[in-house]
C-alpha cells in the first residue's frame, strides 16, 4: 500500500481535452509570448582594421545582433534601444586566434607533471587556462596536443560550445602521435617503471590509420603527429631526425580527409618539413628549418608555418643551467636567421605560440617577436586573422569584422599598425555576441 499512487480527484473522460484542443491552447500560449529578441550592440571604437584589406577605418563602429555581426562601418545604425558601447581611443580588431596552444600544460618540469598530475586535476587546469587565454583576447585556439591526457580536451571543448565554462572556440587534437622511443615518448625515466609516453604510439603505417581513427571516435578535430625530434645545433646547423616518412604521412593525411579532419605536424627541420609539406600537411608547426624545395611546396600548397617564437624565446629567457642557457640562446638565433629566409620566400603564416610551458594569457607576445623577427604588423595580423581562422576550419565565419561573421571582437589601445605590442594589452573581449571582458 505504501507505494500506492495518490489520486487527488477522479479521473473522468469528461476532464479530458481533445488532442486537438489541447494543440491550439499551447499555439495560443507561444502566440502569445514572442520569442524576445537580443538587444543590439553598438561598438565605437576610435579605429578599426578591416584585416582583409589593412583599411583603418576612423572612428569605426560595429552592430551586433545576437551572436553575429550586421553591420561596420564609420557609423552604423543605433536603434532606439540599442546599448552603446563607447571603447574610446582602441582599435576594434577580431579575436585573436592561437594556432598553438597546450592547454593541459603549465609552467614547471612538463615530464614530471604529465605523470604526477591526475588527469582530472589537469583538466581543471585546463579549464582556467582556457578562461586565461580567452581574457588575453584569444577568442579561438588550437590545442596541438593534452600531453597524456586523452581525450579529455574534448570535455573543456563542449563544456565552453555548451557555455558551461568560459573559454576560445576550440579545435583539439587529443593526444599527439608519436613513434616508440620518439618525441614525447618517456625516454629519461626508470625503464623498469614502465612510465607512460606523453603521445599515441604509432610505429607503422597500419598503427596511424588506427590511432587517428581511435582519436576521431573519442572526438578529435585533426590529428597532431611528432614528425621531427629531439634537435640539435652542431656547428651552427640543425639536426633533427625525421620520425615518418613522405608515404606515412600521406596515408594518415589520406585517413583524416577521409573523416573531415586534418593532420598538423611537429616538425623542426628536413627532412621532416619535406616529407610533411609533400604529403600535404595542414600547418608545419615550429619550422625552424626549411629547405628550399620544402618552402616552394608551402608555397604552392598554401600550408603555413607556425613559428612559435613564443616557446623558444621564453626558454632562451628562463634556462635552468649554463648548459641550457647556451643551448636555447644558440637555437634561437638559428631559428631567428632561418625565420628571415622564409619571410624572403613568401611562405605563408600562422600565429601560433605553444603556450603552456608558459603562463597562460601571456602568449600575444608572439605576434611582437614576429614581428621583431621580419614582417610588417599587418602581415602578422592577416597571418593571425585570415590564415588562422582558415586552419581552424572557421574561414568565414570568424577572423574578419564583417556582416554574418560570429561576432569575436577585441579592442587594443593605439593602434597596432604602428606598435603591434598593443595585442598584449586587450582591454575589452566580446566572443559571439557576450561581452567577457570590459
Amino acid at each position: 500500500m505504501a507505494n500506492s499512487p495518490v489520486r487527488l480527484f477522479p479521473l473522468r473522460r469528461e476532464h479530458l481535452l481533445p488532442a486537438s484542443a489541447v494543440l491550439a491552447l499551447a499555439i495560443g500560449v507561444t502566440a502569445q509570448q514572442p520569442a524576445s529578441t537580443p538587444t543590439p550592440i553598438v561598438l565605437h571604437a576610435a579605429r578599426l582594421l578591416q584585416a582583409d584589406t589593412g583599411t583603418l577605418l576612423q572612428p569605426g563602429e560595429i552592430l551586433v545582433e545576437g551572436d553575429r555581426i550586421r553591420a561596420v562601418g564609420t557609423s552604423v545604425d543605433h536603434s532606439s534601444n540599442a546599448k552603446v558601447i563607447d571603447l574610446g581611443d582602441t582599435t576594434l580588431l577580431p579575436g585573436l586566434i592561437d594556432a598553438h596552444v597546450h592547454l593541459f600544460l603549465h609552467p614547471g618540469a612538463e615530464d614530471l607533471q604529465t605523470v604526477e598530475e591526475s588527469v582530472p586535476w589537469r583538466t581543471i587546469l585546463a579549464e582556467e587556462a582556457a578562461k586565461a587565454d580567452l581574457m588575453a583576447g584569444f577568442t579561438a585556439e588550437r590545442d596541438m596536443g593534452t600531453e597524456g591526457a586523452g581525450s579529455a580536451d574534448t570535455a573543456v571543448r563542449d563544456a565552453i560550445n555548451q557555455g558551461l565554462i568560459p573559454g576560445p572556440r576550440l579545435r583539439i587534437s587529443g593526444n599527439a602521435i608519436d613513434i616508440l622511443g620518439g618525441h614525447e615518448d618517456a625516454n629519461r625515466f626508470n625503464p623498469a617503471q614502465h612510465v607512460l609516453s606523453n603521445a599515441d604510439y604509432a610505429n607503422s603505417i597500419d598503427q596511424l590509420v588506427e590511432v587517428i581513427r581511435a582519436q576521431h571516435k573519442e572526438g578529435s578535430d585533426f590529428a597532431k603527429i611528432y614528425e621531427t625530434g629531439p634537435d640539435k645545433i652542431i656547428d651552427g646547423v640543425l639536426l633533427t631526425p625525421y620520425q615518418y616518412t613522405e608515404a606515412q604521412l600521406a596515408v594518415a593525411v589520406q585517413e583524416a580527409r577521409r573523416l573531415e579532419a586534418y593532420v598538423a605536424v611537429h616538425a623542426m627541420g628536413e627532412p621532416g618539413t619535406l616529407y610533411a609539406a609533400q604529403a600535404g600537411v595542414a600547418s608545419i608547426d615550429h619550422a625552424t628549418q626549411l629547405g628550399d624545395e620544402t618552402m616552394r611546396l608551402m608555397r604552392q600548397k598554401h600550408i603555413p608555418a607556425v613559428p612559435t617564437f613564443a616557446i623558444f624565446d621564453y626558454f632562451a629567457r628562463n634556462p635552468s643551467s649554463a648548459a641550457e642557457a647556451a643551448r636555447e640562446g644558440a637555437l634561437l638565433d638559428y631559428k631567428i636567421s632561418e625565420f628571415k629566409k622564409q619571410v624572403a620566400a613568401g611562405i605563408p603564416f600562422a600565429v601560433g605560440s605553444d603556450v603552456g610551458p608558459f603562463p597562460h594569457g601571456t602568449q600575444a607576445i608572439e605576434l611582437e617577436l614576429m614581428v621583431r623577427y621580419g614582417m610588417k604588423p599587418l602581415a602578422v595580423l592577416q597571418a593571425d586573422f585570415i590564415n588562422g581562422a582558415k586552419l581552424l576550419g572557421w574561414e568565414g565565419q570568424i577572423g574578419q569584422l564583417k556582416p554574418g561573421y560570429f561576432a569575436d571582437i577585441v579592442a587594443v589601445p593605439g593602434n597596432p599598425l604602428e606598435d603591434i605590442t598593443a595585442v598584449e594589452r586587450v582591454s575589452f573581449v566580446m566572443k559571439g555576441g557576450t561581452v567577457v571582458r570590459q
